[in-house]
């Protein structure tokens, strides 16, 4: 069959699927005013997008004084879910919701140690699979957020210790084949900063460091992920962290803080027990000045080369970031001539960073429908249909 170009209506059609999608329920009123289209051209939309299956009547707005009740409109959830992952070291969590972002289902779980990138992988893949068993529609995208630096959104660069098996692309392959499913690998630092995005519109120009079993940086402009062109990009841990010869990471990261601990002679098993120390032990007091150190270099580091509103501190170490920063604001105005924004973020452990991944699969998914739709223009007009044709 030969392509036919898209016609204006069909770009019509693909901006009113970019709302519906985004923010349904809706009235067709809403619909028109947030698409500036006309009532006509919206309603023969609509009509498009539901012989597609995007789109049914749900609920009937209350309406006072005169006139008629107008339907919302809604996205059913045979069109499809997205599924995010936190893969931690520790913790891993997977969240499955419908297109509007709708939870489906949940879990949280430790992480099993495998000794094999097809083992874990298959693990990985079995948990997603139970996950998203009662789902309906078709799996549109997987996000998997680890602590690690990605590259091309399939190669795992630089993972925590415990993760070293992971590098390379061999994981993200082994899921793509056992899930069916396109797959996206990201950073647990961007899907965090992307979580801080959805819950605050109003930040534009915002920084983010996780710390847990390694530090991992995040970074915005205009509310855009920045994503970098070398796998240097983000190594925020390789600088030195003004503390000895210690790197960012070495200061930072629960292994390098562990590390410390022992070296002052602290033999804790978990390290969170420094922080439930009493604040005057020698040995905790001469650690945290050292982690305060670290904390204020980094933050000196991204004020000056990228000079955002805010920065964010997440992960397990931010009980001893809280403690921490009186300390560390005070140095800043002693150093610099304007101190961002210094704030934690306080996270539900394996599922905050997942759902920051379910709103980069959202947002890749709504893009892929509505090229998908301009498309299927070459197919030809379709019969009305109770699951969606693309």
């Amino acid at each position: 069959m030969s392509s036919i170009n898209p016609t204006p209506r069909d770009y019509n059609t693909a901006r009113v699927l970019e709302v519906v999608l985004s923010h349904a329920p809706l009235t067709r009123n809403k619909l028109i005013e947030s698409t500036g289209l006309s009532k006509a051209t919206v309603s023969r939309a609509v009509e498009d997008l539901r012989s597609h299956g995007f789109v049914v009547d749900g609920g009937v707005d209350d309406v006072v004084g005169r006139g008629r009740p107008s339907t919302y409109l809604d996205v059913p959830e045979t069109a499809g879910h997205v599924v995010g992952v936190g893969f931690g070291a520790v913790t891993t969590g997977v969240l499955v919701t419908d297109l509007r972002g709708r939870e489906i289902g949940h879990v949280v779980v430790p992480t099993v140690e495998h000794h094999d990138v097809p083992a874990g992988g298959r693990w990985l893949a079995d948990l997603v699979a139970q996950t998203s068993a009662s789902a309906r529609g078709p799996r549109r995208q997987i996000v998997v957020a680890l602590p690690a630096h990605v590259r091309d959104s399939t190669e795992v660069l630089r993972p925590a210790d415990p993760m070293k098996i992971f590098s390379g692309r061999d994981l993200h392959r082994i899921l793509e084949e056992l899930l069916d499913t396109p797959v996206t690998f990201d950073s647990d630092a961007n899907a965090s900063l992307l979580q801080v995005l959805t819950d605050d519109v109003s930040i534009h120009n915002a920084a983010l460091f996780s710390l847990s079993s390694t530090v991992n940086f995040a970074t915005c402009r205009d509310r855009e992920l920045a994503r970098g062109r070398t796998p240097a990009f983000g190594d925020i841990g390789s600088l030195s962290s003004g503390v000895d010869d210690r790197t960012l990471n070495g200061m930072l990261s629960t292994a390098g803080l562990a590390k410390l601990a022992r070296e002052h002679g602290l033999d804790t098993e978990r390290v969170e027990d420094l922080w439930l120390m009493p604040p005057d032990h020698q040995a905790r007091a001469e650690i945290l000045k050292a982690f305060t150190t670290a904390v204020t270099t980094a933050v000196s580091v991204v004020a000056v080369t990228l000079d955002p509103e805010s920065v964010y501190f997440v992960g397990r170490l931010r009980p001893l970031v809280e403690e921490a920063l009186p300390e560390v604001r005070r140095r800043l105005e002693h150093s610099l001539p304007a101190v961002p924004r210094i704030t934690t973020v306080s996270q539900v452990l394996g599922l905050s960073v997942a759902r920051g991944a379910v709103h980069a699969g959202l947002a890749m998914t709504h893009d892929r429908l509505q090229d998908a739709l301009l498309k299927a223009r070459a197919q030809g007009p379709q019969q009305e249909q109770a699951a969606p044709t693309f």
